[in-house]
């Protein structure tokens, strides 16, 4: 990788986070902005409304983290799971990790407005739907993909049912609202508390799979070249899939279901960087989070009221997956 696509891939997302501290209903200059994140670090006279302050540490760094690491998550967490089912048409919510996650949170919404159980109930189960795809895909003691992705659409489908129902069951004044919202996605409900939480859990996810990540271009040869050569596959796959799962239960136990980022994300750093994943997990991390902080930004900005960031994604994720279709005429790398 050339320096100028190193030296882009750290400063785009840097620059875009600093950008998003300003850019509001609330306006803040850049300047002030810069000196109220300073004021933290150095002794610096405070000569700034004590609102602006507010806003940027207890409204907007909280958003600018999250979305900066959920992006990243996310992508990083589709570029690996299309190396390992050697398909570059898999998503994060192949496994059915996110409608898992999206009942968990749907059902603990119906019966509380803590947002600490809805967080872990929404973990909690992504966890769960995961692992019943792993054990129904298990045959004599082996994985095959196939199965594998068989199973992660059985068990989507089957939470997919279960949130229909919660929502039928749901008050309609009250819990439907804000079930259906949640889904829709969103950063809103942000702050430096539940962040910090989930950063660190979508961190160390993400730092499982790059440690495997050199491992990932074998795996994308086949599980058959992959032993010849030395890989434990079955070793390789739980590894993979247990640092996507924590990584999707994380984002959507506090951002909801947010799709196309993990689709469309790696597609756009293979065209970066090529199909290496040496390269092209770090260009994702990047890519990813640069992408869902401009998002975030689009849905807090554009419209009176916030626009949920799923649609949004979807919005831009369709028409591209479709470019994509179009510039490569099917033969995908």
């Amino acid at each position: 990788m050339s320096k100028k696509k190193i030296f882009l891939l750290v400063v785009i997302p840097l620059l875009l986070a600093y950008f998003s501290l300003f850019l509001g209903r609330y306006g803040i200059n850049p300047w002030t902005a810069l000196k109220i994140m300073a004021s933290r670090i150095f002794p610096i006279e405070q000569d700034w409304p004590s609102l602006a302050a507010t806003v940027i540490f207890q409204v907007r760094l909280p958003r600018v983290l999250l979305a900066f690491f959920v992006g990243s998550g996310l992508s990083v967490s589709g570029a690996s799971l299309q190396g390992i089912f050697q398909n570059p048409l898999v998503s994060p919510d192949i496994l059915g990790v996110a409608a898992a996650s999206g009942f968990g949170a749907a059902l603990a919404i119906l019966y509380t407005t803590n947002t600490f159980i809805i967080q872990v109930s929404a973990f909690a189960f992504g966890i769960l739907g995961v692992f019943l795809a792993y054990r129904i895909s298990r045959v004599y003691k082996t994985t095959p993909v196939l199965m594998l992705v068989l199973s992660g659409i059985v068990v989507g489908a089957f939470f997919t049912a279960l949130i229909s129902c919660t929502k039928y069951v749901a008050d309609p004044y009250t819990k439907l609202p804000a079930i259906t919202f949640f889904l829709m996605g969103s950063f809103s409900s942000a702050s430096l508390t539940n962040t910090l939480v989930v950063i660190g859990v979508i961190a160390l996810g993400s730092a499982g799979l790059m440690m495997v990540r050199w491992r990932l271009n074998i795996m994308a040869m086949g599980d058959e070249e992959a032993r010849s050569l030395g890989i434990k596959v079955q070793t390789i796959k739980i590894i993979v899939i247990v640092c996507t799962t924590i990584i999707i239960a994380a984002a959507v136990s506090i951002a909801g279901m947010i799709g196309w980022v993990g689709l469309i994300i790696p597609h756009v750093g293979r065209m970066f960087v090529g199909p290496d994943h040496k390269l092209l997990l770090p260009a994702c991390l990047s890519i990813g989070a640069s992408y869902l902080i401009i998002m975030d930004d689009l849905a807090r900005s554009i419209a009176p009221m916030e626009i949920p960031i799923g649609i949004l994604t979807a919005i831009v994720g369709a028409p591209f997956f479709a470019y994509l279709i179009r510039r490569t005429k099917g033969g995908w790398r």
